[in-house]
């Protein structure tokens, strides 16, 4: 899909990968960026830096989603690109708090089923429409440390898929993107996580990743490249692969 003049929606607009995601489109000349997140000063400062739209949205409920759509259709237009881009990170395994389970699953699977319940019919009656989900490179692998997010960015992987194949064929096109490690808030003091350990992109990295997977309508964005050689690894022999992230288990949750 070309992104000049396109009308493009952002959560997790406020800073890391969301605001860079909003500059790039903006830079690409997108028509309008639509900047939303529930941090509302960071949001007003993504979208003053881009003369875009700010709008106060917590993607855990799905009301709030569905105002976020219905208003830019509304008042802004009709919604080429919806980037469902907010996720949220807890450690922990199977004894991690319901209350956290709860929450990354309303953040990180919720939202995009939500986004899509509301925006797909729009775009369908259109004929076109791309959907860009953030999940993370623990959709793909897993998470060393944390059972709740692992499970859940599987999760997204999985919704993302079926996106693509149910609604192909009515001309929407699905990206997912799944980084390793990515300099936000998020990984703010965990530079030495196992996230880490092929380095750390800056947000703006992953942002460029996404737009040349739109440009090109490539369901997997993959910014850093050892991703897809363990993907691999893990098709090729599943045991062995397990024996290794076992191995990383113990080094990094000693």
């Amino acid at each position: 899909m070309d992104i000049k003049d396109k009308i493009v929606v952002v959560t997790g607009a406020a800073g890391g990968i969301g605001r860079a995601l909003c500059i790039a489109f903006a830079d690409a000349g997108a028509k309008h960026v639509v900047c939303a997140d529930k941090d509302i000063a960071g949001t007003e400062e993504t979208a003053r830096n881009i003369n875009g739209t700010t709008v106060e949205a917590d993607v855990s409920n799905e009301e709030q989603i569905k105002t976020l759509i219905d208003n830019t259709e509304t008042t802004v237009g009709p919604i080429d690109i919806f980037c469902s881009n907010a996720g949220v990170l807890v450690e922990g395994g199977a004894d991690a708090p319901d209350t956290d389970w709860q929450r990354l699953w309303d953040i990180n699977v919720m939202a995009h089923v939500w986004a899509a319940r509301h925006v797909v019919p729009l775009m369908t009656k259109r004929s076109g429409g791309y959907l860009l989900n953030t999940a993370s490179a623990a959709g793909l692998l897993n998470q060393i440390g944390s059972a709740p997010y692992g499970v859940t960015k599987h999760a997204a992987v999985g919704l993302a898929e079926w996106l693509a194949i149910t609604h192909g064929d009515a001309g929407i096109k699905v990206s997912v993107l799944c980084p390793q490690a990515v300099r936000t808030a998020m990984t703010e003091g965990h530079e030495d996580h196992v996230a880490a350990i092929d380095g750390m992109l800056e947000p703006e990295d992953a942002a460029k990743a996404c737009l040349n997977a739109i440009r090109d309508e490539t369901f997997l964005v993959l910014p850093h490249a050892n991703v897809r050689k363990y993907m691999q690894l893990k098709t090729a022999d599943y045991d062995r692969w397990i024996v290794g992230m076992q191995k990383l288990n113990r080094a990094y949750t000693a």
